[in-house]
């Protein structure tokens, strides 16, 4: 890897909840926001359906891992294209599931990353994600040895305190809640990895996805999913961060937000 070479540069992430469905949702946040990196998750398009040509057509190279009707991960990129430099998560080769993919873009390695739900719990789709979690706790622990500026990207499926989610107990037998979940989160972060969003706004109810279920969008009843992570020598750089939550109340919208921020120059 080399040193970052880029004087500004704004990375979002967005479960877009079906690449195809909302594509013109998509499209219209592009043009809207100019993200230089959007990390996509939860695109439900196989590899070969993924709308390459319409993303090119906004100004965007991209990198993907689909799967047919579920998951699936992309990378786009206005500022160069994507190096791709990982399609799996490591640490379970039976893995068949289109979670991770990782890129350099503009000399900064990127990660767009959809961390499993986990319900019901317990059982195994819980034991899953926490399985899936220690994964990404220990590859990140690698990249972060490398001496890499790293971005951490995407839909983390945890809420990691009760600052995350709208006061209620109608979640607590939630997997995105559970103390062990948490806990994962907390092991990925540790003292290495600062999460952006919280880091700005230490102390303010932002949401970044809300149920379609029970008019929870217009009661702001709304879950923390979506997080970037940045390695310690990228904490110094970051500019801004936030949710364009206006997206979530467009027609046909997914159900989540765009997160995104502002790195400035070394």
């Amino acid at each position: 890897m080399v040193a970052a070479h880029y004087r500004h540069m704004k990375i979002a992430t967005f479960n877009i909840n079906g690449v195809n469905k909302r594509l013109a949702n998509l499209l219209a946040w592009l043009k809207k926001a100019q993200p230089d990196v959007a990390c996509l998750q939860e695109l439900k398009a196989e590899q070969n359906a993924f709308p390459q040509e319409a993303i090119a057509g906004a100004g965007y190279d991209a990198a993907w891992k689909g799967q047919r009707s579920w998951n699936g991960v992309a990378i786009l990129s206005r500022v160069g294209e994507p190096v791709l430099t990982r399609t799996r998560l490591p640490g379970d080769p039976s893995d068949e599931q289109a979670r991770y993919i990782e890129a350099a873009v503009a000399g900064v390695l990127i990660a767009s990353i959809y961390a499993p739900n986990g319900n019901p719990q317990p059982g195994p789709k819980f034991d899953y994600k926490l399985a899936w979690l220690e994964r990404l706790r220990k590859h990140a622990a690698s990249l972060r040895k490398s001496g890499a500026p790293v971005v951490l990207a995407g839909d983390f499926n945890v809420a990691p305190t009760d600052l995350d989610i709208y006061p209620t107990s109608s979640w607590d037998d939630d997997a995105l809640i559970q103390p062990e979940s948490r806990a994962a989160f907390r092991r990925i972060v540790g003292r290495s990895w600062t999460d952006a969003l919280r880091h700005m706004h230490p102390n303010e109810r932002i949401y970044t996805f809300w149920h379609y279920r029970r008019m929870r969008w217009q009661r702001d009843a709304g879950l923390r999913l979506d997080h970037l992570l940045l390695s310690r020598n990228l904490r110094g750089q970051l500019v801004e961060a936030g949710v364009d939550r206006e997206i979530r109340g467009l027609e046909g919208a997914s159900d989540h937000a765009p997160v995104w921020i502002t790195l400035g120059q070394a």
